[in-house]
């Protein structure tokens, strides 16, 4: 096995990092930042580990709770994958927000922790409300890149990678991964720490099968609008959250849970 170095990870973010459709909340949701934690230990057992991610939550939250919890625990790695409900969700806050973004980095650089860091995909492929958001997911990944560059930080930059436009890499609401999804966010944070075995190859196309015919589309788009992203907006406009009253699922350092060992083995 290699020595990798890394005895504590603890994994700070939203959905993504709590793993929001990999799984289900009945038997239990996995994610990428499990499925990285399982591949971590199995190079190196004995890692102990740490989830704090929950649905919904905003940068301020990491700023404010996780970050503060996280740091406590003395970790040798974090991820943190945050912002897209600060870009998604209506208000004036969002320059607040980036600020909060960019303490959240500097706090990171002092913990003498290594950390990883993700952009937010293009949805504008995805989404009609893509094409509105554009100019604040922009702006909150120019400051997740800036950060890695000034403090050194592995990024994942799923902004550019051609498979994250591919639709088997996202869920039915097209906001969160698919398990495949969440498969290749490992693939790719494993990239970001130069695991053994890890490459560039998250990044590449897999093709997306038989293209859906014009009505196929439309109705498909209707049904989406009518039934998630009109319930979201209306969430989202009243200031509440699919995380309301969630807690995170591994809020304390542990060894890596069986469940998420054979999420890795069956990936």
């Amino acid at each position: 096995m290699s020595d990798i170095g890394f005895s504590r990870y603890v994994a700070l973010g939203d959905s993504q990092t709590e793993g929001l459709w990999d799984g289900d909340d009945t038997s239990g949701v996995v994610g990428f930042a499990d499925r990285l934690a399982a591949r971590l230990d199995t190079l190196q057992p004995g890692l102990l580990y740490a989830n704090l991610a929950v649905r919904g939550r905003q940068i301020v939250d990491v700023l404010n709770d996780q970050l503060p919890t996280a740091l406590a625990m003395e970790p040798d790695l974090i991820t943190v994958c945050i912002g897209m409900n600060d870009v998604t969700r209506p208000g004036g806050e969002f320059t607040t927000a980036l600020a909060d973004l960019e303490e959240i980095y500097v706090r990171l650089a002092d913990s003498g922790a290594t950390a990883v860091t993700t952009t937010s995909p293009t949805v504008g492929k995805m989404l009609p409300v893509g094409r509105i958001i554009a100019g604040r997911l922009l702006q909150v990944n120019d400051v997740i890149r800036n950060a890695a560059h000034s403090h050194g930080f592995g990024l994942v930059d799923l902004y550019h990678a051609p498979s994250m436009s591919e639709a088997q890499t996202w869920s039915y609401d097209r906001m969160h991964a698919s398990t495949e999804g969440h498969i290749l966010f490992a693939e790719a944070a494993a990239e970001a720490l130069d695991l053994p075995g890890s490459s560039s190859a998250w990044t590449h196309p897999r093709g997306d099968g038989e293209r859906a015919t014009v009505w196929e589309r439309t109705y498909a788009q209707v049904q989406w609008t009518r039934g998630l992203f009109i319930p979201w907006l209306w969430r989202h406009a009243r200031g509440r959250s699919s995380g309301d009253g969630l807690q995170p699922k591994y809020p304390v350092l542990q060894p890596v849970s069986s469940l998420v060992q054979d999420a890795h083995r069956s990936a």
